[in-house]
């Protein structure tokens, strides 16, 4: 399906993007789809920021892969998607919209500034990048080997594109976050308008680009022959990062549509998933003061009740709906967040790294900031309240990927596919080493799949338009299963 829709994005993909580009806040857009004049860089680039954010945050793909697969949501009239049974339109969606709208607004942005440079050209060469990085990473952790190299060389008449291995793909974003860090320039102009989730802000956009060099660092870490690449990065990058909630990459949707965060509430109510037992169990026994931002009480008894995670609509113990808890209101509100990147998650980074021995400041430091700036991202500020938490919650050395992998997945929620990655690749338990996630409670439907999903298959669509190539790849990586683990989780 990439090689069809790409044949045709040049033309309507990037002219559909005008609805939703062109000013400076996402409330000021006011451009008819129908009408599109003339495609221009801040155009494309609020095109590709929203269109990312949509299908990231959107409920088929982050309702029914990434959150049940990070195991904080589970499906109520949905639940075949916890046992594993992946939804092909809804994984094709996936991987067209970042392909054919979200890449290839940023590849056009470079060509066009390539082809025409202006004085606001290399920082905006650069912020493109960034965000190109940020989405390539995604589909390598997503489904491994990938196109990248040739997925957009249709003046060059290549119209199936090889797969680029993974592990290749990460060293190609690690240099361009490298390079384009260094072109980025301060002193010069960026997008005026168009950018929704750092205004245009250089100095903001190298933070991201250093952060982002840390996020794919501390992913390939436990990879074979990786531990010292990994620590040079972390260490040359780590002090150029985010440093505060300020610095926080989100994409700030508006409560009018067709503005609003794509799955909320604010037109009806929203009953295809519940909350995992797994999070709401847990949040419960460390008297964690997100669980209500995180979970609403349940309609018929006012308690917060999970749904033990991968339950059919069928088994006869489970209970009626009313008795189980829904998302939270600020999960499904029409003006939420989508998140990029934020500077809590940058601080268990940190805080890992240090707990490995690498020369990043004090672990627990790092640990209690990243606690912290989770909870004031929710609201939650008052010191009393936080100090007690910190003390339920203690950071212990002997047992860091536990005591980090814990409070990191629960930083991350509601980002289903950052929560997903994390869990397979630190394989974390509580801490103390109970376990913390369960098997699908009805059992798998996906007999490659016993416990959780390691990556998503490729489209079907891949299988038979791009044969040879997605043939290769396949082979490549181990076989084109859920069950086949990446380059970076094998030894987890």
């Amino acid at each position: 399906m990439l090689t069809q829709y790409l044949k045709y994005s040049c033309y309507v993909l990037l002219l559909g993007c005008l609805a939703i580009s062109g000013c400076q806040k996402l409330e000021d857009i006011n451009h008819d789809p129908t009408k599109p004049t003339v495609t221009q860089p801040q155009y494309l680039l609020t095109g590709a920021e929203k269109s990312a954010m949509d299908i990231l945050y959107a409920g088929p793909q982050n309702g029914r892969i990434g959150m049940p697969y990070a195991q904080y949501w589970t499906g109520n009239d949905k639940a075949n998607d916890s046992r594993y049974l992946l939804d092909e339109l809804i994984n094709t969606n996936l991987w067209n919209t970042l392909y054919t709208v979200s890449l290839h607004n940023l590849d056009e942005i470079i060509k066009m500034n390539r082809a025409k440079p202006i004085t606001e050209s290399t920082n905006q060469i650069a912020i493109a990048q960034i965000f190109k990085a940020w989405i390539m990473q995604i589909l390598a952790d997503a489904y491994g080997n990938v196109p990248y190299q040739d997925a957009y060389k249709l003046d060059q008449g290549i119209f199936r594109p090889k797969y680029d291995g993974a592990k290749a793909i990460y060293a190609a974003l690690l240099d361009t976050l490298k390079t384009q860090v260094a072109a980025l320039d301060p002193a010069a102009g960026s997008f005026s308008n168009g950018d929704v989730i750092y205004n245009g802000n250089v100095d903001s956009w190298k933070k991201l680009g250093h952060s982002l060099m840390l996020r794919l660092a501390i992913r390939m870490v436990d990879a074979d022959g990786e531990a010292a690449n990994a620590r040079a990065i972390i260490e040359q990058n780590y002090q150029a990062a985010m440093t505060s909630q300020a610095d926080d990459a989100v994409f700030q949707y508006i409560a009018v549509a067709p503005n609003k965060y794509p799955y909320n509430d604010s037109e009806r109510e929203l009953s295809e998933f519940f909350v995992s037992a797994t999070m709401v169990d847990y949040l419960k026994s460390l008297n964690d003061p997100r669980l209500g931002v995180y979970v609403r009480p349940s309609k018929i008894d006012t308690v917060y009740r999970g749904l033990p995670y991968g339950t059919s609509e069928t088994e006869p113990s489970r209970l009626p709906p009313g008795n189980y808890s829904y998302p939270g209101t600020r999960i499904y509100a029409a003006d939420a967040r989508g998140f990029v990147m934020t500077y809590s998650e940058v601080e268990f980074i940190l805080a890992e790294a240090s707990a490995r021995g690498f020369a990043t400041g004090d672990a627990a430091t790092h640990y209690t900031n990243g606690i912290k700036a989770s909870m004031a991202t929710w609201g939650i500020t008052a010191a009393d309240t936080i100090n007690a938490y910190l003390a339920r919650v203690p950071y212990d050395q002997a047992d860091w990927r536990n005591v980090i992998g814990s409070q990191k997945w629960l930083a991350l929620y509601p980002q289903g596919f950052q929560g997903w990655f994390e869990r397979v690749r630190l394989n974390f338990k509580k801490p103390g080493g109970e376990p913390l996630f369960i098997a699908p409670a009805s059992g798998t439907l996906d007999s490659k799949v016993p416990f959780v999903p390691y990556r998503l298959t490729y489209p079907v669509s891949e299988q038979q338009q791009n044969t040879q190539n997605y043939t290769q790849a396949a082979n490549d990586i181990g076989g084109d299963t859920k069950g086949t683990k990446l380059w970076w989780n094998k030894n987890n």
